[in-house]
């Protein structure tokens, strides 16, 4: 696992949360577990989807991940005090991708993972992607 990630300035958050480290979410090493990871990621875009005001999604239209990035740079420890961050890395025709970054809330240098998630708005019934809502431009700084 690599720490280059703390060379490289990340973008102003768009949003912040602190997250908890379950001892569920631990495998044999006393690690959390790789696929926990993605868990904290999306708690944390729900986190900050629930305070877009505005309609984000509907019967008809919702997001659904389309790709995912992680790198793991340091593993998380169980106890651990951790935020993630995310950012605004595109915001396209029918999608976004939001850049994140897992560190550690005591020495923020220490970044456990970074990567991006790109979501696309989809139409419910056909699957084919639709307009990124308003509400979602409206919330993410230009």
């Amino acid at each position: 696992m690599s720490t280059e990630a703390s060379l490289t300035p990340a973008p102003v958050p768009l949003f912040i949360t602190p997250m908890d480290v379950r001892w569920q979410d631990l495998d044999a090493y006393n690690h959390v577990n790789n696929a926990n990871y993605l868990v904290y990621l999306q708690e944390a875009r729900l986190q900050w989807l629930k305070d877009v005001p505005g309609e984000w999604y509907s019967p008809e239209a919702a997001p659904v991940m389309a790709h995912s990035e992680l790198n793991y740079r340091l593993p998380i420890e169980w106890p651990a005090d951790i935020q993630i961050e995310l950012f605004v890395n595109r915001i396209g025709n029918s999608s976004m991708t939001i850049g994140h970054r897992i560190l550690d809330s005591n020495d923020p240098t220490r970044i456990h993972c970074d990567g991006s998630i790109t979501m696309v708005w989809i139409d419910t019934r056909s699957g084919r992607p639709v307009p990124l809502p308003q509400a979602i431009r409206d919330a993410v700084p230009v």
